[in-house]
């Protein structure tokens, strides 16, 4: 069931209604019920996948817990949990990659062989399998006690708003709220819905329209010039975002109307001074998720830099085989760790000045801002690309066809889309957009949310796009 979809225009208001006129004891019931709903949508016997992790993870909580001044006896039930939530990943996420490669490693020494491996991942595997780690990973460390109702625990990794896209949400969150008594809020159901309509709005008439001329782009990069190529891949950075983002706005609306609160997973990115600055901007939730659970054990920055080097490369490779099972996400991950670790070394060897003027501040913060969103951009390429003769197509015709190739026909609408989706982005950013809408007239507001739905029913892109992160 897709956020943008009629059946979820369906599905949300009858468990908006059920959740306030059930008695707070049963109303986890109803939640956990509407998630198996949600995610039975897509491919039913998937859901079978869901509840193995589930059962894996909630059992090796309570013996962790039972048995917590038993070290090694804890710890063999900590990596029991995450081997086998990782085998489930690596069985439907990278057997075939794995198979692929080496059969045709096993075909150029001469060697016949031909296996294949078909298997579809299941939706949201990437997202809830990282969640359901989180929650043992607390446990061990003794930050999170061991949830005994099987139920709560099936809706903390279920919970249907961020189930198969994140945010990756904590046991100590949303495991929490889970427990809470929500009371009906006018706000809540205020402020819900108002993040709907702006995350519609973003990816069904910014990132979808944008989509179509990507794609022109992507799929034949050959037939257009060098400057279509350049607008191309400046549109791909948007799209992905506006794409992602409008998804994680539903999501936090969605869980508004209840009165639960999860992550923002975003806060302006493209506005970030430099790749270690992006990555705080940028899917906050994973950012944290590899920082908390692989980054720091690795010891962090609290090392000589040819180790914190050597933890970054790690993180970001990880980072990038986590997006998908291909070299081009392992590239784009690498690069992007590579790019944070020759920033630091440069940044090693300049001297900073504190007595900047305030004109001075502002031209080099642009430069930063501008130079970070340009190699982000160029970075998204390699995640865009279907394949290595695609790449090298793209960026030979951004080299070679400055003065060939055709010039793509853009909409003008595209750019008040953008424009828009440019101050929405900001406004949104902590949080600002709330204190700064309730100032406004009534009158005013109900009219900028008349003018966003009407786009979203009459400017939406007549390609259905499916939402990027849901292949991951």
């Amino acid at each position: 069931m897709l956020f943008n979809s009629i059946e979820y225009v369906i599905f949300l208001p009858i468990v908006v209604i059920l959740f306030y006129l059930l008695p707070h004891k049963y109303r986890w019931v109803m939640l956990l019920a509407a998630s198996c709903t949600f995610y039975m949508w897509f491919v039913p016997k998937y859901i079978l996948i869901l509840l193995i992790t589930i059962i894996i993870d909630y059992f090796a909580g309570i013996l962790m817990e039972k048995y917590s001044d038993n070290h090694k006896l804890k710890k063999r039930f900590l990596v029991i949990s995450i081997v086998s939530t990782c085998l489930v990943l690596f069985i439907f996420k990278y057997l075939g990659f794995v198979n692929d490669n080496l059969v045709a490693l096993c075909q150029s020494l001469g060697i016949n062989v031909n296996t294949t491996v078909d298997l579809i991942l299941p939706i949201g595997l990437s997202f809830h399998t990282f969640q359901s780690m989180s929650y043992v990973i607390e446990v061990y460390r003794g930050n999170q006690k061991a949830e005994r109702n099987f139920g709560i625990y099936s809706l903390y990794v279920m919970f249907f708003p961020q189930l198969v896209t994140g945010p990756i949400e904590r046991p100590g969150s949303l495991l929490r709220q889970l427990r809470e008594e929500k009371i009906f809020s006018y706000e809540n159901i205020s402020k819900g819905l108002r993040l709907i309509i702006f995350g519609l709005f973003i990816k069904m008439v910014v990132a979808d329209n944008i989509g179509y001329y990507v794609d022109l782009i992507y799929e034949n990069p050959n037939k257009y010039n060098s400057w279509d190529i350049i607008l191309g891949m400046f549109f791909y950075s948007f799209q992905i975002y506006g794409d992602f983002f409008g998804y994680s706005t539903i999501a936090l609306g969605s869980a508004k109307l209840i009165g639960y609160d999860i992550t923002n997973n975003f806060n302006t990115p493209y506005l970030a001074k430099s790749i270690a600055d992006f990555w705080h901007r940028w899917h906050i939730s994973l950012s944290t998720w590899f920082r908390d659970y692989v980054y720091f054990p690795l010891g962090g920055s609290r090392v000589k830099f040819s180790r914190w080097a050597f933890n970054i490369m790690v993180v970001f490779v990880i980072s990038g085989i986590w997006h998908g099972a291909a070299w081009n996400f392992l590239i784009w991950g690498a690069a992007h760790g590579l790019l944070h670790i020759l920033e630091k070394a440069i940044l090693k060897h300049i001297p900073q000045r504190d007595n900047k003027g305030k004109i001075t501040t502002l031209i080099v913060d642009a430069f930063k801002i501008a130079k970070t969103f340009i190699l982000v951009t160029l970075f998204w390429s390699l995640f865009r690309a279907t394949s290595f003769a695609n790449i090298h197509d793209l960026f030979s015709s951004l080299i070679n066809n400055f003065n060939a190739g055709e010039h793509l026909q853009i909409d003008n609408n595209i750019w008040i889309y953008l424009g828009l989706f440019i101050v929405l982005d900001v406004l949104l950013a902590n949080n600002r957009f709330d204190s700064w809408c309730d100032k406004l007239p009534a009158i005013v507001r109900w009219f900028i949310y008349f003018v966003l739905i009407f786009m979203i029913i009459t400017c939406s892109s007549v390609n259905n796009f499916p939402f990027i992160y849901f292949q991951f």
